[in-house]
């Protein structure tokens, strides 16, 4: 299996099975990426370098505009999409396996968890994993310490509070808080 099989199968919502080549394509691809954050995260970098370094993490450009404040996990890389001026804080975890694009102008918040990652249900196929993406509009602000979980679509202009579990569709130009995270007022 190579990238772009592994990126089609997961992309098209087939599941992972257990022991198969996709789990373990999987874990190859999670060992690269500990050691490109394990370089991100335990020396000083200038901005560029983190730039540089992200980059070769998620295997495309990052614009000149983005900014990441180590420490940054994540343990594929390979599935996300960044925008232009877009900033992490320190202690993102992003779980990329289904696809995560972030639009341009987003703010992500320090210890955000975005996962795109879910375990079958039926006990006897619990070690099966299915992704689905996450997808984060434009100009949305997520709080320290939020959680998005797969399949969530974020729109445009939306504010995720801090500490909000985000378990369904956020609409554009709205504030979500809680667990799960309920819409409580509109932003304009």
């Amino acid at each position: 299996m190579d990238l772009q099989e592994f990126l089609d199968n997961v992309n098209s919502g087939q599941k992972i099975t257990a022991r198969s080549e996709g789990l373990m394509f999987s874990a190859m691809m999670s060992q690269k990426a500990l050691e490109i954050t394990n370089q991100i995260n335990n020396s000083y970098h200038t901005p560029k370098e983190v730039r540089e370094l992200f980059s070769k993490l998620i295997g495309k450009n990052v614009d000149e505009s983005f900014n990441l404040y180590p420490p940054f996990y994540t343990d594929f890389g390979k599935n996300l999409t960044i925008g232009k001026n877009v900033f992490f804080n320190s202690g993102c975890t992003i779980q990329d396996h289904g696809g995560v694009t972030i639009g341009d102008s987003t703010l992500i918040g320090h210890n955000v968890v975005l996962a795109t990652l879910n375990h079958n249900m039926n006990p006897e196929h619990r070690g099966d994993i299915i992704a689905a993406p996450i997808k984060i509009g434009r100009n949305v602000w997520i709080g320290s310490n939020a959680t998005v979980l797969s399949g969530v679509t974020i729109g445009d202009g939306a504010v995720i509070a801090a500490g909000a579990v985000v378990t369904k569709n956020v609409p554009e130009n709205t504030v979500v808080a809680g667990v799960p995270a309920k819409i409580v007022k509109s932003v304009i």
